[in-house]
C-alpha cells in the first residue's frame, strides 16, 4: 500500500513576553477556521528552516532569516493514509508587523499555556513540549497530529 509522506515546517514566533503568534487558518485543506502556527509543506528545493521562513512570510507577513532559526524538535505523525514529520523552529527576532497575509483570516499573540479553544487540537501539547527545552526530537503521534 502506498502512503503520502509530508515534511512540514512550523515556526514558533515568540515575543519577549513569551506570547506566540498564531494565525486563524483560512482557505486551506487542513485546519480551516482554527488557530495555528505559520507553517506548511517543505518544497523539494528548500531546507526545513527555509520552508519555515517562507511560510511565515506567506502566511503572516513577517521576515525571518532561516539561519537564525533555532530547531526545537519534530513530531512524526500518521493520519489515515498520510504519514509525515512536523519540524518546529523558534524565532525570537523578525522583521515586519504580523498581519493575515494568505491562508489566514486573522493573527494574534497568545500565551502558549492559554490558547484559544478553537486552536488546532494538537497545538497546546506540542507547544508545551517544544518550548520546554527538553528533548523533543523523539515524540511521535499516531493519531492524526
Amino acid at each position: 500500500m502506498s502512503h503520502t509522506f509530508h515534511l512540514v515546517s512550523w515556526l514558533i514566533l515568540r515575543r519577549a513576553d513569551g506570547r506566540v503568534l498564531l494565525g486563524r487558518r483560512a482557505n486551506v485543506s487542513y485546519g480551516a477556521g482554527l488557530w495555528g502556527l505559520p507553517g506548511g509543506h517543505t518544497l523539494d528545493h528548500e531546507t526545513l528552516s527555509q520552508a519555515a521562513a517562507r511560510e511565515a512570510l506567506e502566511e503572516v507577513g513577517v521576515t525571518v532569516q532561516p539561519d537564525h532559526l533555532r530547531p526545537l524538535g519534530m513530531v512524526r505523525y500518521v493520519d489515515g493514509e498520510v504519514r509525515g514529520a512536523d519540524f518546529f523552529f523558534l524565532a525570537g527576532e523578525w522583521t515586519g508587523e504580523a498581519y493575515p497575509a494568505s491562508e489566514c483570516s486573522e493573527v494574534g499573540w497568545f500565551d502558549p499555556s492559554h490558547l484559544p479553544p478553537d486552536a488546532l487540537p494538537w497545538l497546546a501539547d506540542t507547544l508545551a513540549q517544544q518550548l520546554s527545552g527538553g528533548q523533543a526530537w523523539l515524540h511521535e503521534s499516531l493519531d492524526g497530529g
